[in-house]
């Protein structure tokens, strides 16, 4: 079992720090990574999302109808109650508070989801993986894009016509349209209707797609290396509410639903990852520096060495509770 978890963890952390390393020492500018940044969020991410979910067959996808709903519940029961106490109680600004959202509800399904899985279930077990990625990038994400929208400064007078909720339909709308929220809609559409991928398009896709995880891992160590470590109390919080109230949350909606064992282990486990690098890379796309959320990415994935090793013993260890 210590094997399986040094095997799942260690290349996060690797890739992470050479990242970070990288830009630490200057061997790669990290104050102008607007360009990587686009291929990351742009391309590569997109392309793999895409060929994900259009991969997984129809039969496959719905059988993960739980996790969907289990995964989503505790992403969008977190994301509004962080929103509101960094919008409302703390003063945050509503972009900041849209990204500091986002990081605590969005775990790293992308990067640190697939080997984990791989590691501990095996390769054939990655349809739940492609299913938590869409329901990361159908619900918390475009609504931090919409939110980051509203709040930018270059949205002009147009924006700000019309009530609050117009405006944010407008913003929902601009939001859905981008490429990380697009692909695996689409890929779900193309299961769904159990079309194939051309092999030459699955191919095609491969030789971007399977660069994303790796890329947005390295892409995040290096916009982190440029932001000053604080750990506050806020920061503390949400590494709580990352590594244990969301694994916590997902098992109770598991259980209220009566989810089979199966999906409710690979659910907690999900919810039970490190923050993603959506937030940090989000910001950075739109020009912010949210030191909070480049914050709790660290201390999460820190923290993560010890919580998601326990939580796999929890969840796969003999008299498992599940």
């Amino acid at each position: 079992m210590i094997a399986i978890i040094l095997l799942a963890l260690v290349p996060i952390y690797f890739v992470l720090l050479l990242g970070y390393t990288a830009g630490k020492r200057g061997v790669i500018n990290n104050t102008h990574v607007g360009e990587l940044n686009t291929v990351v969020m742009t391309y590569a991410l997109p392309a793999s999302l895409f060929a994900a979910t259009a991969a997984t067959p129809r039969n496959s996808l719905l059988a993960q109808w739980p996790l969907l709903v289990i995964l989503g519940g505790a992403m969008m029961l977190v994301y509004p109650l962080w929103y509101l106490l960094q919008h409302r109680l703390l003063r945050r600004s509503a972009s900041e508070a849209a990204l500091q959202s986002l990081t605590v509800a969005l775990p790293n399904y992308a990067a640190a989801g697939l080997p984990v899985v791989v590691a501990l279930l095996g390769p054939t077990h990655t349809v739940p993986v492609a299913v938590a990625i869409a329901a990361g990038s159908l619900l918390p994400s475009p609504v931090t894009l919409a939110l980051l929208e509203l709040s930018a400064p270059q949205a002009g007078g147009a924006a700000k016509t019309g009530g609050k909720a117009a405006r944010f339909a407008r913003a929902m709308g601009h939001a859905l349209i981008k490429p990380i929220v697009l692909a695996p809609v689409a890929g779900m559409v193309i299961a769904m209707l159990e079309w194939k991928l051309p092999i030459i398009a699955a191919a095609s896709l491969g030789q971007i797609g399977q660069a994303a995880g790796g890329l947005a891992l390295f892409v995040t160590g290096l916009i982190l290396s440029a932001r000053r470590f604080r750990l506050t109390w806020n920061t503390a919080l949400a590494t709580v509410t990352v590594t244990v109230i969301q694994p916590l949350l997902a098992l109770g909606i598991a259980r209220a639903i009566n989810a089979p064992s199966d999906i409710t282990c690979i659910a907690v486990l999900m919810a039970a990852l490190p923050s993603g690098f959506f937030g940090v890379l989000f910001g950075a796309n739109a020009g912010l520096n949210s030191e909070e959320s480049g914050s709790t990415v660290i201390a999460s994935t820190l923290a993560a060495m010890v919580t998601v090793a326990l939580t796999i013993a929890w969840l796969y260890g003999p008299g498992s509770p599940p």
